[in-house]
């Protein structure tokens, strides 16, 4: 069993925190496993991207919950094919969904456009989600503060709709995402966040509240979980260790 060091509650968000990456990928694997397994409906699972979630897929794909129930989808993609090294669709297939018997819903990067291709996607997805709502989405959160692909002062933070294309200047490429609007809406999030060049933004957000997209997200869902790791929670002063 995960040893969780310490949990705290800030106003509507609660801070989670484990010795290392090890026992928080077990702990929020085992926390999306018994979600699933507590309800007997159709159950929606954004997946995160980036490099922090895999530990927590590889462990979920050992849960034995009923799997097809549950349909996974991305907060975000690259503009890339699905083969790609950068492709969070291929991430996710080799890490957990090509060792499990659940529904994906990837966004097509073979369109001409990624717009349409957004566009396309959120109307998929819309059909999945229960009560038009996702059940859980997974997040991860960058050294600058950004989650999905809503990155600071880009365009997508205002923009409403679904899903959505951004230019992401400071990538010089194009990236899909999860809206805010979308994210708002999900019965739980869970921001994963793990190592030391986290720390300072994360102390930032949670203890300042300063906006930057994650704290955009954080700040107006519903019932948000961060679950990370002590090298990331190392500048926090908001919870006691």
């Amino acid at each position: 069993m995960a040893a969780m060091l310490a949990v705290e509650y800030v106003g509507s968000m609660s801070i989670h925190i484990f010795s290392n990456p090890a026992d928080l990928a077990a702990a929020a694997a085992t926390r999306i496993a018994d979600a699933i397994s507590a309800t007997d409906r159709t159950f929606s699972l954004g997946l995160a991207g980036g490099g922090t979630p895999a530990a927590t897929y590889r462990e979920l794909a050992q849960a034995d919950v009923d799997w097809s129930r549950v349909v996974m989808w991305l907060g975000d993609e690259r503009w890339v094919s699905h083969d790609h090294e950068e492709s969070n669709t291929r991430m996710a297939r080799s890490t957990l969904v090509d060792h499990v018997l659940g529904t994906f819903l990837a966004p097509d990067t073979a369109f001409g456009d990624p717009h349409d291709a957004a566009a396309h996607y959120g109307e998929t997805l819309m059909t999945a989600f229960h009560d038009g709502r996702p059940d859980i989405v997974l997040l991860g959160m960058g050294d600058d503060g950004h989650t999905a692909s809503l990155f600071p002062d880009n365009d997508a933070l205002t923009a409403e709709g679904v899903y959505l294309a951004t230019w992401v200047e400071s990538k010089q490429t194009w990236r899909l995402t999860a809206s805010m609007p979308l994210l708002w809406s999900a019965r739980e999030i869970i921001f994963l966040v793990q190592g030391e060049s986290k720390a300072g933004v994360l102390a930032e957000i949670i203890d300042a509240g300063r906006p930057y997209p994650s704290q955009q997200v954080a700040a107006r869902a519903d019932n948000v979980h961060w679950m990370v790791d002590a090298a990331a929670a190392a500048q926090l002063r908001s919870v006691p260790r």
